[in-house]
């Protein structure tokens, strides 16, 4: 596994926090998945030897918490909320516009690499559905119209990215 030498390090601190190593699981994934994005498979294991636990105990953590992710995603990551609020309100037709603006579907990475769309549960903003999160920034009320503007904004960072 290539993990950064500044992410070795965190890791090798962060056990020492904690006095059963194997409280430790749930730090390691999240650094791991920032350095490389996703939850590789061979992290699985060495993580359990890094910890001195079972490789099971980290592969349980990893498939129960939703916000892992085990295979590698878009450079952009948009999540759509499908909760009640949101379906009612139009979240499923968000998702589709979505999928159509970039030319993919839910859970695959565009065929550019710019994005990858998934359908998410509560984003605790019912009040304002259907909402968004695209990376860390929340949209509300994203009917077809704020689908259009927001895909038209990724894809011009996309093209200002790729002129520097």
């Amino acid at each position: 596994m290539n993990l950064k030498p500044a992410t070795l390090s965190s890791i090798d601190e962060v056990i020492t926090h904690y006095p059963s190593k194997r409280s430790a699981t749930l730090p390691l994934l999240h650094l791991i998945q920032e350095d490389i994005g996703h939850i590789p498979e061979e992290a699985i294991p060495w993580i359990a030897g890094k910890l001195e636990i079972q490789p099971i105990n980290v592969y349980e953590v990893v498939s129960f918490y939703p916000m892992f992710r085990r295979q590698p995603i878009g450079r952009r990551h948009i999540k759509v909320c499908r909760t009640l609020s949101c379906a009612l309100m139009g979240g499923y037709k968000t998702c589709a516009a979505f999928e159509q603006e970039f030319n993919t579907h839910r859970g695959e990475v565009s065929p550019d690499g710019e994005v990858t769309i998934d359908f998410v549960e509560c984003l605790a903003s019912c009040g304002t559905a259907p909402v968004v999160l695209i990376d860390d920034d929340l949209h509300e009320k994203v009917d077809a119209t704020k689908v259009k503007q927001l895909s038209e904004q990724i894809k011009k960072e996309k093209a200002e990215r790729l002129k520097s």
